[in-house]
C-alpha cells in the first residue's frame, strides 16, 4: 500500500526523521558515563512517545523490551547522570529549532494528583487540575511559543513550607540542603533568569494572576530589559493619572523635631483606583474586536482596549505603564486584566497576542500528559521527579520539532523514530476510517485549547505496521 494513500508521510521521510532522533539523543550522551543507562534513556524517551497506556516502570519496561523494571527504575535513581545538565541542553535544542527574536516564555503551574504522604511536596493545596484542593504535588514550568511551535523550557517543584520544615521528609525524599522554601514566582523568576543565561531569545513573558500579581517578578522581567503583559486580579491599585507627592523636607524647611524621611501622597491627592473601576469608566470608543488567535470553530473574538497607568508600590505612584483588558463577546461582564510594561507606541494587537499565547501552556500540559505521560509517575524522590519529568520534556520537544517539520495536513506527527519492534503489533492498527480526522486535529494547535483526543487510544496507535524505518536500539 501506497504511504500517501493512508495520509502518512513517506519512507524517504520515515528515514529522515530517524536520523533526526538518533541526533537528537546524541546531544544528550554525553551526559551518561556508562552505555547501559545512555541506551536505556533513549528507549525511555521512545516508550514514553509510543502507545503505552500508563507511562510507569512495568509498563514502560514491557513497550522496552525488558522483562523487569529494573532497568527503568535505575535510570530514575541510581543511574550517573543530570536532570539539570539534560534540561540545559533541551533549552539548546529549542533555541536552534524554536528560537526568534520575538519569543514568548509563558509561566504556569500544574497539579499532579497523588495519594499519601511519601511522594516529594506532596500536600493538600489548590490545584488547577483538579479544580479545588486536593493532595497533589505542583509543579511550576516556563515554556517557550515561537512562530514554529511551543515547547516547555523549565521545571521547579514547588515544595511547601511543612515540608521545607520537616528534615526527617526532606531526607526521606531526598531533597538537596540548598533547597529552600520559594514561592511560585520566586520559582519562576529562577527560571527565567536561567533561560535568559542560556541565550533564551525571549522579547515578552505572559502569566497568569499567580505571576502577575507579584509585583517583584514583574519589575525584576523589567529590569533585565523584557517585556511583559500578565494578568492581575480586578482588584490590583493603579491610577489613571499621576498623582502629586510630597517629598521629604530639608532640615532647613523643617529645622524643629524629627525630620519626615519618606515620599507620601500630597495633600488632597487620590488614593490609588483599581483595575476594575479604571477600566469602567472607559468609553465604549476605547474597546475594539480583535480575534487575535485561531480557534476550532473560527478566529476566536474578544473585545480589547487599553490605556496607560501608574503602577502602585506600597501605596506610591511609580512607573507609567499599560492597562490592558479583555471582554467576552457573549457575557460583557467577564472582563479579565492585565498590566505591560511594553512602550507607549506598541500597538494594541500586539498586547492582545501576548496576552492570548497564554494558553499555549496550558496546550502544552495537555499534549504532555495525554501524548508522553507527565503525569504518569510513580517517583517519589526529588531527583527521581526531575529526572521524569526532563525526560518527558525532551519527548514533548521532539514531538514539536516532528510537527514544526512536517506541517502539512494529513502528515503523521508524532513517534516517527520509534522502532516497531518496541511497539506490540496489536497496538499498531492500520489507518483506520478516523485517522484522517485525528492526524488533522493533532496538527491544529490553535484556540484555547488543543483538540480532543480519544480517551481510550492514543494518536500515535494511527499508524500502518511497517511504516516505521529501522532505528538504533
Amino acid at each position: 500500500m501506497d504511504p500517501g494513500a493512508s495520509g502518512l508521510p513517506a519512507a524517504a521521510a520515515w528515514d529522515a526523521l530517524a536520523a533526526d532522533f538518533e541526533a537528537f539523543h546524541a546531544r544528550f550522551a554525553g551526559l551518561f558515563a556508562r552505555s547501559e543507562p545512555r541506551e536505556q534513556a533513549i528507549k525511555y524517551v521512545r516508550s514514553l512517545m509510543g502507545p503505552v497506556a500508563r507511562r510507569n516502570g512495568w509498563q514502560l519496561a514491557e513497550a522496552i523490551g525488558d522483562p523487569t523494571p529494573d532497568r527503568v527504575q535505575r535510570l530514575m535513581y541510581s543511574a550517573d547522570w543530570s536532570a539539570d545538565a539534560a534540561r540545559d541542553l533541551l533549552m539548546d535544542f529549542t533555541i536552534e529549532q524554536f528560537g526568534d527574536p520575538q519569543g514568548i516564555g509563558v509561566l504556569d503551574e500544574t497539579g499532579f494528583l497523588k495519594k499519601g504522604t511519601k511522594s516529594v511536596g506532596v500536600a493538600r493545596q489548590y490545584s488547577g487540575t483538579a479544580g479545588k484542593i486536593e493532595n497533589c504535588q505542583i509543579g511550576v514550568f516556563l515554556s517557550y511559543n515561537g512562530p514554529r511551535g511551543h515547547v516547555i523550557l523549565d521545571r521547579r517543584l514547588y515544595l511547601p513550607g511543612s515540608w521545607c520544615s520537616d528534615p526527617e521528609r526532606r531526607q526521606d525524599a531526598h531533597v538537596p540542603e540548598d533547597v529552600a522554601f520559594r514561592t511560585k514566582p520566586q520559582l519562576a523568576m529562577q527560571m527565567l533568569h536561567g533561560a535568559w543565561q542560556r541565550g533564551v531569545p525571549m522579547a515578552w513573558v505572559a502569566g497568569d494572576e499567580v505571576y502577575g500579581d507579584d509585583p517583584v517578578l514583574r519589575d525584576g522581567i523589567a529590569a533585565q530589559g523584557h517585556r511583559y503583559v500578565l494578568a492581575v486580579v480586578s482588584s490590583t491599585p493603579v491610577w489613571p493619572e499621576r498623582p502629586e507627592v510630597a517629598e521629604p523636607p530639608t532640615e532647613r524647611e523643617h529645622p524643629r523635631g524629627p525630620l519626615r524621611t519618606r515620599t507620601r501622597l500630597a495633600p488632597g491627592a487620590p488614593h490609588a483606583s483599581t483595575v476594575a473601576k479604571v477600566v469602567a469608566q472607559w468609553s465604549p470608543k476605547q474597546w475594539h474586536r480583535l480575534a487575535v488567535h485561531q480557534g476550532e470553530k473560527g478566529p476566536i473574538e474578544y473585545d480589547w482596549a487599553r490605556a496607560r497607568v501608574v503602577d502602585s508600590r506600597r501605596r506610591l505612584p511609580t512607573d507609567e505603564i499599560w492597562l490592558l483588558a479583555r471582554r467576552s463577546v457573549s457575557n460583557p461582564s467577564e472582563v479579565a486584566y492585565y498590566l505591560s510594561n511594553a512602550g507607549a507606541a506598541t500597538p494594541l494587537a500586539t498586547l492582545a497576542h501576548v496576552a492570548s499565547t497564554r494558553y499555549t501552556i496550558e496546550q502544552c500540559f495537555e499534549e504532555a500528559k495525554d501524548d508522553v505521560g507527565l503525569d504518569h509517575y510513580e517517583v517519589r524522590t526529588w531527583p527521581s521527579w526531575h529526572r521524569y519529568i526532563t525526560l518527558g520534556m525532551m519527548a514533548l520537544a521532539w514531538l514539536a520539532f516532528v510537527r514544526a517539520k512536517l506541517p502539512a495536513e494529513g502528515a503523521f506527527p508524532y513517534a516517527p523514530a520509534m522502532s516497531p519492534e518496541f511497539v506490540p503489533k496489536a497496538a499498531r492498527p492500520g489507518p483506520g476510517k478516523n485517522a484522517e480526522r485525528m492526524q488533522k486535529a493533532a496538527l491544529d494547535t490553535s484556540g484555547k485549547k488543543s483538540a480532543p483526543r480519544p480517551k481510550k487510544a492514543t494518536l500515535r496507535r494511527r499508524w500502518r505496521p511497517g511504516a516505521f524505518p529501522k532505528s538504533v536500539a
